[in-house]
């Protein structure tokens, strides 16, 4: 195992397996590539000349669209900051920062950065949560073509 990739987001249960991740990567003097993927925000299309939500003409709504982009670039880039310096001490980081499904993010950026492994935490829903929101563990361990080390948080 000579590099490592880390997918991250702004939860405790990424924190702490981002922890467990760099301390894997330190024991094995491997590499870490550090991602955290920004799944768009939909801003909802509006039939009228005029946003009845907002009062705002249409256009606007193209406005806000780059303003929310801007929002969540600056929070990922805070993220992935946050971790590194937390963390990375004196590994070599290599950083991704990726928009889509997070699966799906995860798993091209294991392949473009060549990892031997993946090391996500888990939220650990249950229930109708997990089901209507997915698990994004799950669908990373079940389409990985490398192996994943899902990192399981105990309940506080």
């Amino acid at each position: 195992m000579k590099r490592i990739l880390i997918g991250i987001d702004d939860s405790k249960f990424a924190d702490h397996a981002a922890a467990y991740g760099f301390k894997l990567a330190r024991h094995l003097q491997a590499a870490v590539g550090l991602v955290h993927i920004i799944e768009p925000a939909v801003i909802p299309a509006v039939n009228s000349a005029m946003d009845p939500g907002l009062g705002l003409p249409v256009e606007n709504n193209e406005l806000l669209a780059a303003d929310m982009m801007n929002i969540q670039d600056k929070r990922s880039r805070q993220i992935l900051d946050a971790t590194i310096k937390k963390y990375a001490g004196e590994l070599n980081i290599t950083v991704f920062e990726e928009y889509g499904s997070t699966a799906d993010g995860i798993i091209e950026c294991s392949k473009e950065f060549k990892a031997d492994m993946i090391v996500i935490g888990t939220h650990s829903r249950t229930g109708l949560d997990r089901f209507f929101m997915g698990s994004v563990a799950e669908q990373v361990v079940r389409h990985s073509p490398i192996p994943v080390l899902v990192v399981p948080m105990k309940n506080e």
